[in-house]
């Protein structure tokens, strides 16, 4: 059975030249009338942008890309499809093979002690069932206090449903209790919060186990529930099976709860769950590598990057789409612009960030000419919003440099940015990371994080509508503009670390995995 065929690009292609949604033009002052930069923005900040287009293929007809899914190879084959349509040198590097894995449909539903369609998914890589199963609900007891009576418990999970997890006593965003609750409500919220989640810790300390998903497949269970709400309206976050040869299930927030509730108060919550997935096995991964050559320094090296491969509960939108459109974008502004730069420009769309940046330390690995010689890495992992916020990462010269490109890009772009100097470096995060501990100029092109980690970050409404375009826009732009500046500086990028900095090591990459 195959669950998902590979879409001709060629249709892909043909769909690239559709009207890109008029926008106001902007304009802009120049602070230098540099006209590589006045032409950088005539292309990213008007009706010649191609962010949105790029990102209605991306996240509505390919969708997410789980390392290993023909997704994940599907956009790395139409990423090329674009560089070569756009006249940009690109190739497809193998990192390692992963598990693959291809998400077909999820139904849940709930038949007693009513009828009801449930809000979940299987989590990714989970197994399927065999057609439609039907099995009553038990739930993790929070009043085990020893390892016998875990035990006991577990002898009685054999052919059903096992909720895991705590439920929430609510799933109102905690900025709503903040404005409308009184102080004692959010106080007795609270505290009857905490009571709860000490409790299920005092019970699963009790177990003495450190597998209990593991032990109730091993008990006979039929499917495992979990939830991991994202405290935010509608918001749940998305990750891999706790178990092996039977399903992994995620419900929503709300409807967990009230599967907790029914089971709690013996009210015989009954549900049938049906379930499709194909496990494909050990598969070829790549990161997509695009260039643009150098004219006087073809050894030095500017690097824009960001990962392509996502969790598949949304459609991987602002984590990272979102960074990606702003690498493809960059990528055809410079070659529009600046065809010829005088160190070569690179992109690394890469794979395996979402399982430990195995991508970017394979690249940086496999490349040392490139880390040797790496001017700056450009890195964009965060949803959308404006570029607000940029790191040196405790390389004392970089700020000296930053400050001399951003005096060239208009103020309309760089006014909303802080750059954090000498900072410190990361003691993680994302792609960066693989140049940053090789001592190699890396920065994040961070924007703002609390609403996307809240409501986006892995979760299954990180979708196409959560873009703003007019800030991806600005961020391709800036990225198209820090590449043109740092390749054309006279001088090389300093990655003297300021005294008291640590730089973790390096990760050795997995070649392979799942």
């Amino acid at each position: 059975m195959t669950l998902r065929t590979l879409p001709v690009l060629a249709i892909l292609a043909v769909a690239t030249t559709l009207a890109t949604p008029a926008h106001a033009q902007q304009s802009a002052d120049f602070p230098t009338g540099d006209d590589v930069v006045r032409a950088m923005w005539e292309q990213g900040m008007t009706d010649a942008s191609q962010v949105e287009t790029l990102a209605q293929l991306l996240l509505d007809s390919i969708g997410p890309r789980l390392v290993g899914s023909p997704s994940n190879d599907e956009a790395n084959a139409w990423v090329q499809s674009m560089y070569d349509r756009w006249g940009i040198e690109n190739r497809a590097e193998q990192y390692g093979t992963w598990r693959g894995w291809v998400r077909g449909y999820s139904h849940i539903d709930l038949i007693e002690p009513r009828v009801r369609t449930l809000n979940g998914m299987m989590q990714a890589y989970s197994v399927p069932t065999d057609g439609p199963v039907e099995a009553d609900v038990i739930h993790f007891p929070a009043d085990i206090e020893s390892e016998a009576d875990y035990d006991a418990w577990l002898a009685s999970v054999d052919g059903h449903i096992v909720l895991l997890d705590a439920p929430e006593l609510t799933c109102r965003a905690p900025e709503s209790w903040q404005e409308h609750a009184t102080q004692e409500t959010q106080e007795r919220l609270s505290a009857d919060r905490q009571a709860l989640a000490q409790s299920y810790a005092d019970a699963r300390r009790a177990t003495g186990s450190n597998d209990i998903a593991g032990d109730v497949e091993a008990s006979g269970a039929v499917a495992v529930v979990s939830v991991n709400w994202s405290e935010g309206w509608g918001a749940n976050k998305y990750f891999g099976t706790p178990v092996e040869t039977i399903p992994g299930l995620q419900l929503s927030c709300e409807d967990y709860g009230l599967l907790h509730r029914l089971a709690t108060n013996d009210q015989g919550p009954r549900l049938r769950v049906d379930l499709e997935s194909e496990d494909l096995g050990q598969r070829p991964v790549y990161n997509v590598i695009g260039e643009i050559p150098g004219t006087e320094l073809p050894d030095e090296y500017v690097l824009l990057s960001a990962h392509l491969d996502s969790w598949d509960a949304g459609s991987g939108a602002t984590d990272n789409g979102s960074g990606t459109v702003m690498m493809m974008e960059a990528m055809r502004i410079l070659k529009e612009t600046y065809p010829n730069p005088r160190r070569t420009i690179l992109v690394g769309h890469w794979g395996g960030e979402e399982r430990g940046l195995i991508g970017s330390n394979a690249f940086a690995e496999d490349h040392p000419e490139v880390v040797d010689g790496l001017q700056a890495n450009f890195n964009q992992d965060n949803g959308t919003w404006r570029v607000d916020f940029i790191r040196m990462q405790g390389f004392t010269g970089a700020g000296e440099h930053f400050g001399r490109w951003f005096s060239a890009i208009p103020d309309d772009i760089t006014q909303h940015i802080e750059l954090d100097i000498p900072g410190v470096p990361e003691r993680g995060g994302s792609d960066h990371m693989a140049f940053i501990c090789r001592l190699a100029p890396g920065f994040r092109l961070q924007s703002n994080y609390p609403d996307y980690r809240q409501y986006t970050w892995h979760t299954e409404i990180d979708t196409y509508d959560k873009l703003v375009f007019d800030d991806l826009r600005n961020n391709a732009t800036l990225a198209a503009m820090l590449a043109y500046m740092a390749s054309e500086d006279p001088e090389r990028v300093e990655t003297e670390p300021r005294d008291d900095a640590f730089y973790g090591p390096c990760r050795t990459a997995p070649r392979s995995g799942g």
